[in-house]
């Protein structure tokens, strides 16, 4: 503190008149370095914040509501495009239009650059010269800097800064301005939304609902291609995985085509399962395939673990216990023309994993030869129950253990909102299996769902004392012998 003190006086004495007479803040900042090499830490922290906040004040007082919607649109509940209407003024240079192009690209820290706006206008009183628009947040006092100046000069153009009326409509601000204009103060604004097709799916809180219909109607303008949002106005069904929505704005056509991974499907929003933001991990998952592998998809939906993995040459059994997701799936792999490829079943899980899954395991593992390169992958894509299914794989078969290289792989997904989210889903697998899993697992985070919410995949290879349930002696012996051994035993009653 001395120090700094000490400076301070040595700058007010040694340099005031140098201040005084129009010296740059920096530069005095400058001169007091010099005087405190000894605290360069200090001086690194106040030339930082300096350089930093200075601008950011400036922009704030020069003027704070330039590039935002009237006022009179808070509160808007129907929307009005006409009420966004507005005049600001902003900076402009007068330039002879043969030089605008030399001047743009001269200036172009300086000149304006947002989106939607012309950088360059018509003079209406005279035609052989354009205003080019500065950025007033740039030239916040509507005169350029000594730098802009000698540039000007070497160009040949007055650097007298006009002032320039310039009207802003509701076509000029962004989806965010408008609705964060419209909405009460101090309101959280959502304009994210997840895009299925020609669908915009929105979240929305309490406190937004009384503008749904606003948001909606913005979201569709604002983004080409949108012709209809929708809203969730409940939770997920965890049986059928579909939700309640109501239509916001555009038209009632939930039927609509995606693309995902270079593979096009095609759905009704409001009855079936899609979430955009899972693409990545499907992909992920189906790498892990290779020709000639044999996929158990237990809650395939319309087939986005499916379809790519028949179009990978894999052999694919997939099952879903919704009859529209079934329908779907049936369309889906016929779009893509992997319908022989894909025996689809549309039963609940655990008859699925009984069933299909139990009898083709007990079929091809057995027959396995050793070297051969086939694997199996179980995937069970129901965040909110697969956990719970992973029971139905205690002693699933019948006979001795194959080799622990063929055993199948499980991918099983689930949500956490534990402060260990891959230590919670393990030690829940672990209970429904029947033992641990320490050392023969990995987990990978999908994604975040919600605050405190994590949506993880937990792969493993099924653990043979696990997966099968070994013969007891008499039950292995042959019927014949079996029979044999129960006569002898009635004869020697008989006799005694």
């Amino acid at each position: 503190l001395w120090r700094l003190g000490y400076c301070a006086r040595l700058l007010k004495t040694n340099h005031f008149r140098t201040a005084a007479s129009n010296t740059s803040f920096p530069a005095v900042w400058m001169l007091l370095a010099q005087h405190s090499g000894r605290i360069p830490g200090l001086f690194v922290v106040v030339k930082k914040n300096t350089s930093f906040t200075m601008p950011k004040t400036v922009e704030d007082k020069t003027n704070p509501e330039l590039y935002l919607p009237h006022p009179r649109v808070r509160g808007m509940t129907l929307l009005n495009r006409e009420a966004f209407k507005r005049t600001v003024v902003v900076p402009a240079l007068k330039v002879k239009k043969e030089i605008v192009s030399s001047v743009l690209k001269s200036l172009k820290q300086s000149v304006l650059q947002r989106p939607g706006l012309k950088r360059v206008v018509e003079d209406p009183e005279d035609e052989d010269s354009r205003f080019v628009i500065l950025d007033p947040h740039k030239i916040p006092k509507f005169s350029l800097g000594e730098s802009e100046q000698q540039v000007l000069k070497q160009l040949s153009v007055h650097p007298e800064v006009s002032e320039y009326h310039l009207e802003l409509t509701y076509e000029n601000f962004k989806s965010e301005e408008i609705l964060r204009a419209v909405l009460p103060e101090g309101q959280e604004v959502t304009s994210g939304f997840s895009r299925v097709g020609h669908i915009a799916h929105l979240n929305l809180r309490d406190h937004q609902l009384p503008y749904r219909h606003l948001i909606g109607q913005v979201i569709m303008d604002k983004n080409p291609g949108i012709t209809c949002v929708v809203n969730k106005t409940n939770i997920i069904d965890s049986t059928y995985r579909n939700f309640e929505m109501e239509v916001l704005a555009g038209e009632n056509n939930l039927v609509t085509k995606v693309k995902e991974n270079n593979i096009a499907y095609e759905l009704d929003f409001s009855k079936v399962y899609w979430n955009p933001r899972l693409s990545t991990e499907h992909g992920r998952i189906v790498e892990l395939l290779k020709p000639g592998d044999v996929l158990f998809d237990v809650f395939a939906g319309i087939g986005p673990f499916a379809i790519p993995a028949a179009r990978r040459r894999c052999r694919v059994f997939a099952n879903d216990l919704n009859p529209e997701s079934y329908a779907w799936l049936l369309h889906n792999c016929k779009l893509n023309k992997v319908d022989a490829k894909v025996k689809a079943f549309n039963m609940d899980g655990r008859d699925f994993l009984r069933g299909p899954v139990k009898e083709e395991l007990s079929k091809e593992l057995p027959l396995l030869k050793e070297g051969q390169k086939t694997a199996f992958h179980i995937v069970m894509n129901l965040p909110a129950l697969a956990v719970e299914f992973l029971d139905v794989f205690r002693h699933l078969l019948v006979g001795e253990p194959c080799s622990p290289a063929d055993l199948p792989t499980v991918h099983c997904y689930g949500f956490s909102k534990h402060s260990n989210p891959a230590r919670d889903i393990q030690e829940r697998a672990e209970a429904s299996l029947g033992t641990s899993l320490a050392g023969r697992c990995s987990t990978f985070l999908v994604r975040n769902v919600a605050p405190n919410k994590e949506m993880l995949c937990l792969s493993f290879q099924i653990p043979a004392d696990v997966l099968y349930k070994r013969p007891c002696p008499d039950e292995a012996k042959p019927a014949s012998k079996r029979l044999c051994t129960s006569q002898k035993s009635s004869e020697e009653k008989l006799l005694s």
